[in-house]
């Protein structure tokens, strides 16, 4: 199970590109990508592998105050500059959905990933939500990964996208290993 928050579009696309990636490392698996604001918490823990990402707001996870910044930005700018806002951008979000995630059983299994500029101090998400898997109890199979996103609000860097195809292949390959 591949959960996300997106607002522009970018976290969403890569984490269809790793569900896409690990439906192409094992076809027969069932692969599901979800945004967390409608994560069955039933179905999350039921998951041989739970990829968990986000955006980078501030040099980690987002909050309510950042994506409402982030919304409230992107309303300012001129309307031909704007970018679409994904359907609840408003939340709840990743570091959200944790407050309600039950203790994963012994051996689940999890990844983490963000997406984030390309500065040099730009941070990330990913780590934060690897630990916060794993306070939940699960095992992670990778270091986060970090997907990169021009300017503010996007698009994906060229190639990402096959990055993370790439990414979400070798994770299956490693639990099924």
């Amino acid at each position: 199970m591949v959960l996300f928050e997106s607002l522009f579009g970018n976290t969403r696309e890569v984490a269809e590109a790793i569900a896409d990636g690990a439906r192409t490392a094992d076809p027969t698996a069932e692969v599901d990508c979800v945004r967390v604001a409608e994560a069955d918490l039933e179905m999350v823990g039921a998951a041989d592998l739970l990829v968990v990402g986000g955006p980078t707001h501030m040099r980690g996870m987002t909050s309510g105050m950042t994506r409402k910044m982030g919304l409230t930005a992107e309303e300012k700018v001129d309307e031909a500059e704007q970018h679409e806002i994904e359907p609840r951008a408003e939340g709840p979000g990743v570091r959200d959905w944790f407050g309600d995630l039950p203790k994963a059983a012994k051996g689940s299994k999890a990844a983490a990933f963000d997406t984030l500029g390309d500065a040099r101090m730009a941070g990330g998400a990913g780590h934060g939500i690897a630990r916060r898997l794993r306070r939940h109890g699960y095992d992670l199979v990778a270091e986060p990964e970090g997907f990169i996103i021009e300017g503010a609000e996007g698009p994906l860097r060229a190639g990402e996208p096959e990055r993370a195809r790439a990414w979400g292949a070798s994770l299956v390959r490693q639990i099924a290993g």
